[in-house]
C-alpha cells in the first residue's frame, strides 16, 4: 500500500495552518507545517510531495521561498501552490516567475483545494515516471558498456549534463580497458595528451582540440571485443590472428556508431581510421591521402609514436631517437607528410612529454 502524500503547509498565522492541515488530513494527506519561510526551507528535504505556500509572510515572503526552493537540485518539479489573497496580474506573474505551479485564493475552499492539489500531484507523478524511465534506460546502457552506475549519476548532476555524460562514457571505456590490459589503459591516456599537443601545433580550433582530447581515447575501444589470447599474446600473431586483431577498428566503429553526439561521432571516425595509411596500404578500408579524416591521420601518428616508445609483449621500447628514425621512414607512406613535418619539428617536445608521463606512471604504481 502506498504511503499518503506529504503536504507542507506554510503560513505565519497558526489558525490558517490548523485549518489547512485539517482539510488536508480529511482528504487523506499527511501534513507538515511551517510557521515562516525559513522553517519551510528547513522542512522541504523531509520527503515533501507538494507545498501550500502563503505569500504574505514576515522575513522572507512566499515569492522568495519559492525562488529558493527552485534553485535547489531535484526540486524543480515539486508542486508549489500559492495560497494568496492577491489577485492582481502583476502579483501572479511575479509568482510564476518565482516558481509557483498553481494558485488558490483565500479563503480556501475544500473542493477547489482537492482538485488543484490532485492535479499537481498527478503531473508530478507523470514527471517522476518519465525520469524513472530515463534512469532505467541509462542503467541498461551502463551495463552494456560495463560501466559504473554511480559515475553516470554524478555526470547527470553536472552543469552541462549532456557533455559530461559523453566524457563519462569515455572514462567508462578507459576503466573497461584497464580490466583487460593495464598497458592499453595507459596507452589511451598518453595518446590523448600527444594528440592535443599535435592538434595545437597544427593550429586546429580550440573546439577541435578539445574534441580530440576526449575522442582519441576511444580509438582502441574495439579491442574490448578481441579475445585476451590474441590481445595479450607475447609472440607474433598468425595471419588469422592478425586479421582478427585488425577487426578492432570495425568493432570500435560499430560500438560508437549512430550517436548524435559530436564527441561520439569523432570517436567513431578515429576508431575506424587510425590504422589507415597515407599511401593506401592501411586497414580496414584502404583509404589514402586526404580521404583519411584529419583526426584519423593525427591519431595514426601519435599512436605509432607511443607504440614504438613503449614496451610490448614481443619487444622492448625503442629509445626516442630510434623511434624517430623509424617513423621518419614512414613519412609520405604511412603518415601524412605535412603532419609528420610538424611532429618532427617539435619532436623534442613529444619526447619530453613521454618521459614526464612515464615518470608519473611509475610513481602511481
Amino acid at each position: 500500500m502506498l504511503s499518503p502524500r506529504r503536504i507542507l503547509v506554510v503560513d505565519d498565522l497558526e489558525q490558517n495552518r490548523l485549518l489547512l492541515a485539517s482539510i488536508l488530513e480529511s482528504l487523506g494527506y499527511e501534513v507538515e507545517t511551517a510557521r515562516d519561510g525559513h522553517d519551510a526551507l528547513a522542512k522541504v528535504p523531509l520527503g515533501i510531495d507538494a507545498i501550500l505556500l502563503d505569500v504574505m509572510m514576515p522575513g522572507i515572503d512566499g515569492f522568495e521561498v519559492a525562488r529558493r526552493i527552485r534553485e535547489q537540485a531535484g526540486l524543480f518539479d515539486l508542486p508549489i501552490i500559492m495560497v494568496t489573497a492577491l489577485d492582481g496580474r502583476d502579483d501572479r506573474l511575479r509568482a510564476v516567475a518565482a516558481g509557483a505551479s498553481d494558485f488558490i485564493a483565500k479563503p480556501v475552499e475544500k473542493t477547489e483545494l482537492q482538485v488543484r492539489l490532485a492535479s499537481q500531484l498527478r503531473l508530478k507523478e507523470a514527471t517522476d515516471a518519465l525520469k524513472s524511465s530515463h534512469a532505467r534506460l541509462e542503467e541498461r546502457v551502463a551495463r552494456r558498456t560495463e560501466s559504473l552506475r554511480q559515475a553516470l549519476a554524478a555526470a547527470s548532476e553536472a552543469k552541462d549534463e549532456l557533455y559530461e555524460a559523453h566524457l563519462d562514457t569515455i572514462q567508462r571505456l578507459v576503466v573497461a580497458a584497464e580490466y583487460k590490459d593495464l598497458a592499453t589503459a595507459e596507452h589511451i591516456q598518453r595518446l590523448s595528451r600527444y594528440a592535443v599537443v599535435l592538434a595545437e601545433l597544427l593550429r586546429l580550433s580550440p573546439a577541435d582540440v578539445e574534441l580530440l582530447r576526449h575522442a582519441v581515447p576511444m580509438h582502441d575501444v574495439g579491442k574490448l571485443g578481441i579475445p585476451d589470447a590474441i590481445l595479450l599474446k607475447p609472440g607474433a600473431l598468425t595471419a588469422e590472428e592478425r586479421t582478427l586483431m585488425n577487426s578492432h577498428t570495425l568493432i570500435g566503429a560499430r560500438i560508437l556508431a549512430g550517436s548524435r553526439s559530436p564527441l561520439l561521432q569523432a570517436g567513431e571516425i578515429i576508431a575506424l581510421s587510425h590504422h589507415e595509411r597515407w599511401d593506401g596500404g592501411g586497414y580496414p578500408l584502404g583509404l589514402a591521402g586526404e580521404a583519411i579524416h584529419l583526426w584519423g591521420r593525427i591519431c595514426a601518428l601519435v599512436d605509432v609514436f607511443d607504440a614504438l616508445t613503449s614496451d610490448r609483449p614481443y619487444r622492448p621500447a625503442l629509445s626516442n631517437q630510434e623511434a624517430f628514425d623509424t617513423m621518419r621512414e614512414g613519412r609520405n607512406s604511412q603518415f601524412d607528410p605535412a603532419i609528420f613535418d610538424v611532429f618532427a619539428e617539435n619532436y623534442s617536445r613529444f619526447a619530453a612529454l613521454r618521459e614526464t608521463l612515464s615518470i608519473a606512471s611509475e610513481a602511481a604504481k
